[in-house]
């Protein structure tokens, strides 16, 4: 059985190999990622995560992983931020606030199809304009759910958080090795 992630996450990557997964392959989804009229982040991240795996191509044999992260402010999505002056939108929002950080996980293998979402929350420090400037500055907010990432740099803006921190990195590693064993692929040294 062959493993096709599909994503171009660096993070996801590193991620699986922590639990010693090496993809055969790697085929991001190409998927419109527009939350529809009304749609609330946990079902629109669980959405996004079965569409993408629906939309690699792949054969029969092969297992298909996709994930997406969400951060929500209430029932505010906060996306990938488009340029700088959103991001430090989405900090100002969560300045001093606490969010939840939402991870679906999605399975394919031929038409069956496992999906798991994990919600984290996450506090951040009221940040200030030093610490907002010098952030954007270090270019570390692009492509990052809510303009932020907890691996890096604004790993010292977190404080307290409650859940995953592998599913606010961008993968949840519990829940991924349940779906894979699950679905019978070989973790922890199984043959493959």
């Amino acid at each position: 059985m062959r493993l096709i992630l599909g994503s171009a996450s660096p993070r996801r990557k590193e991620l699986l190999a922590q639990i010693g997964v090496v993809p055969d392959g790697t085929r991001p989804a190409d998927i419109d990622e527009t939350p529809e009229k009304g749609e609330l982040p946990r079902p629109y991240c669980a959405r996004m995560a079965t569409e993408k795996a629906r939309a690699v191509n792949a054969a029969e044999d092969e297992l298909v992983l996709c994930a997406d992260t969400t951060v929500a402010l209430g029932r505010r999505i906060l996306g990938k931020p488009a340029d700088a002056g959103e991001a430090a939108q989405f900090l100002l929002a969560l300045s001093g606030r606490r969010h939840k950080v939402i991870t679906a996980v999605a399975l394919r293998l031929g038409d069956r199809l496992w999906e798991r979402d994990v919600v984290t929350a996450v506090k951040l420090k009221r940040l200030s304009d030093d610490e907002i400037s010098a952030y954007l500055r270090s270019g570390e907010w692009q492509g990052k759910a809510g303009g932020y990432g907890i691996q890096g740099m604004a790993g010292a803006f977190v404080p307290w958080i409650n859940g995953s921190f592998s599913a606010v990195v961008g993968l949840p590693l519990a829940e991924t090795a349940a779906l894979l064993t699950g679905a019978g692929y070989p973790l922890y040294g199984g043959q493959r």
